[in-house]
């Protein structure tokens, strides 16, 4: 097999299983482990951990090996708060048009999808195209916690039906609203959603 396909498949298997909460926030890596369960040699995993790493959905401590990383209170609030002014930032950016979001765009898995592709709508609107990046890559850190969200925050499907309207029908100050709410929400509650994180079984176990 191309060594290049190799390093490629093993990083997008590696990606998809963080993001799906395989792996307990905190729990160790072992490059050796994971190449006999991915069918690849110990090079390209730790490759791949690397650049997780740069992602930020790893840590590589001095000594220690790779690691899923912890999570606090203090440092989920900042995901909401830096998120929260992403996007506000991407609205007071985006191109003044009357055209609405496609809904073609939005996915229809999870919550956790949902709210990704359309914060990503809104990212991709914005006039700097470094809002987008930004926003997929913490997307990507919200993902198990967004999974976990609906445990704490009972009328999230409520929630996101009214995002998806006004996201969607392109209502900027409605959205605007919507979009403050939703997160200070979460601020709120974070110190209950990291213990629901840390409770909750890695999905497979």
């Amino acid at each position: 097999m191309n060594s290049g396909h190799t390093a490629e498949r093993v990083f997008e298997v590696l990606k998809a299983r963080i993001l799906d909460r395989e792996f307990r926030p905190g729990e160790r890596l072992d490059p050796a482990h994971l190449a006999s369960t991915l069918a690849a040699s110990v090079t390209p995993v730790r490759d791949a951990l690397h650049l997780l790493t740069g992602e930020g959905l790893v840590e590589s401590r001095p000594g220690g090996g790779f690691h899923l990383p912890p999570l606090d209170e203090p440092a989920l609030r900042d995901r909401y708060e830096w998120a929260s002014e992403l996007l506000t930032l991407a609205l007071r950016n985006g191109s003044h048009t009357t055209k609405p979001y496609s809904s073609v765009e939005v996915a229809s898995g999870s919550i956790a999808s949902r709210i990704a592709d359309l914060f990503l709508l809104i990212a991709r609107s914005s006039r700097n195209g470094e809002h987008w990046r930004a926003v997929e890559r913490l997307n990507a850190r919200l993902h198990a916690v967004r999974l976990v969200e609906p445990k704490v925050l009972t009328d999230a499907q409520e929630e996101l039906a009214e995002l998806e309207d006004a996201i969607l029908s392109g209502t900027r100050d409605r959205m605007r609203r919507l979009l403050q709410i939703y997160h200070r929400r979460r601020v709120r509650a974070a110190a209950e959603i990291v213990r629901a994180l840390y409770r909750a079984a890695p999905a497979g176990h």
